[in-house]
This record gives structure tokens, sequence and C-alpha cells, in this order.
């Protein structure tokens, strides 16, 4: 596989960041992954550092160095992480279990299979213009699609954060599979949470993404979705790759897997410790969660 990758997450104007952005590949597969905490509910950063980390964690076991089953591998990552955040709340007897939005996507092969529960989106870019994106599981995203209300009046509306489905939630999540999806070279694939798309359009977004590689179009966005939301600027994270298999030239920050060893897995992924928005929780405080986290993970790992 050839591609060239690129994440970022910022706190916008709020208290703290809970988004939570990861990816890992292999010799022949790439997983990337992004988690909305939702702020309503306690502890939504843990509840997006589950999502992110049990999935890459997956992948590292799953990738060796190809996954048997995409489709599969993400149905059982998305079940799992969301059953790990319920053990995680019992363990720490919280009154409220955390919550989070998830949207990840597997290339294998050249193909492209993704999964999302809620309202963090994907989006497929192909020669400046979008040629897929997932549907919100969302209250607004209902009326829209019931002819009540327009695409442009969501960014808008007074219930556009009533999220639908999601990890953490009393009922089991419905992971919304896409089809498989055969890639081109210079095709982008944008994993973003609503603090990006919420204040852009759809225009806006293939504007600044076809204007230059991801390296430098992903920050320009987050840059002008950040200017657009002023005051109210939430989270925004984004995780975003280029294809490029069958691309002749050598960008410089290409990645290549071809040469990398068959038990070989690569994954970049923060946690709570790398999170500088945290002024509520001591170091210590940060180490037991975390540890916490990895307990609950460990759990749901070994079923």
């Amino acid at each position: 596989m050839k591609f060239t990758i690129y994440q970022e997450s910022r706190q916008g104007t709020r208290k703290s960041n809970q988004d939570r952005i990861g990816y890992s590949y292999s010799r022949d597969a790439l997983l990337m992954v992004l988690a909305d905490g939702m702020g309503g509910h306690l502890h939504g950063e843990v509840a997006s550092q589950v999502a992110v980390q049990f999935l890459t964690g997956f992948f590292q076991r799953e990738a060796a160095p190809s996954l048997a089953k995409p489709v599969q591998f993400l149905k059982s990552g998305f079940i799992g992480a969301h059953h790990a955040i319920i053990d995680y709340a019992r363990a720490k007897r919280l009154a409220d279990t955390p919550r989070t939005t998830c949207v990840a996507c597997v290339i294998q092969r050249g193909i492209a299979q993704w999964a999302h529960a809620g309202d963090s989106r994907l989006y497929h870019l192909r020669e400046g213009r979008i040629k897929a994106r997932t549907s919100d599981h969302s209250r607004v995203q209902l009326l829209v699609d019931a002819g009540r209300i327009r695409e442009e009046a969501v960014r808008a509306h007074p219930e556009r954060n009533r999220v639908l489905n999601c990890l953490g939630s009393a009922a089991l999540p419905s992971v919304e599979l896409s089809r498989p999806t055969l890639l081109h070279s210079g095709d982008t694939l944008l994993l973003c949470s609503d603090g990006v798309w919420g204040p852009l359009t759809a225009t806006a977004i293939t504007r600044r993404l076809s204007k230059s590689d991801i390296m430098k179009s992903v920050p320009e966005l987050l840059d002008l979705a950040e200017l657009r939301a002023g005051r109210d600027c939430d989270n925004l994270s984004a995780v975003a790759m280029t294809w490029a298999e069958n691309t002749a030239s050598e960008f410089p920050l290409h990645i290549s897997t071809r040469t990398l060893e068959l038990n070989k897995v690569t994954t970049e992924v923060g946690d709570l410790r790398s999170s500088a928005d945290q002024p509520l929780l001591s170091d210590e405080e940060i180490e037991r969660a975390i540890q916490d986290i990895r307990d609950a993970i460990r759990k749901n790992s070994a079923r």
C-alpha cells in the first residue's frame, strides 16, 4: 500500500477535548478511527478513548498482516468497544454511562469499507467531488430525509446535537456499514467530528481539500471551521488519507508498507496524557483512568 495520512485534534472553545483519533497499519491493511465523546454525558472523553483504543488494539491483533473479514472486524470492533465502555462505567460505579459517536474505515487490497454510529462523518472525495458520505444518526437527519428541512438548515437547527445512535448507550448500537469501495489513486477519505463539518458547507469542504495535499489542506480546513464557528467552536478533529497506490511520483510524506515485516503494525493514537486540556485531573488521576480503560478493554478483548 502507498498513501499519505494526516490527523489533528483541536479543543476549540470548549473546556476540554472529548474527541479522540487514531490510525494503525500493517503491511496489507490500514485502519482509521475517530470518536467524539458526547459532552452531555459524564466522562465523554473516556468513551471516545475506549472506542479508539479498542479498535486500534483489535486491529493490531487481527491484521496479520491483513484482516480475514473487514466487515466482521468493524462490527465486532464497535460492539466490543461499546461493551468496554459499559464495563468501565460499572467498575467506576458511574451514575451515567459515558457515550461516544464513532466512525472507522478499513482499507485492504485497495478496497475501503467503513462503519459509523452517530454523527461523526466520513467523506469520500474523488476529483474535487464528494463521491460518498455517511448519513448522520441524528434527529435533524431524520427531518432532512423526510423532506421537512433542507440540508443547509442542519447547522442552525436547535436539535442538531440530538444523536440517536452511539456507543455506550443503554441500547446496543446500530453499526451502519458501507459497501466495499474500490479506491482510485488520488482519492481522499476524510473522517471528521461534527465540530469540523458542522460550520462548513459541502462545497467549502471539497474546495479546501482539493486545493492542496492533505498535509496542508486539512489544517486549513480546521482553521476555516474554527473561524466560522466563532465563540461556539466545538472540538474539531479529523483523520484524512489520500490513496497513492498507483501514483508514479514519490511525495516525500507518502507511506509505503511494501517493505514492512509481516507482523509489524504501526499505530498513532493519543490518550488522556497527551491531552493538555484536562486541568481538573492530576497526573495520578490520569494514570489511574488510563489503567481502568486498559482493564475494561482487556476484559472485552478476551471475549
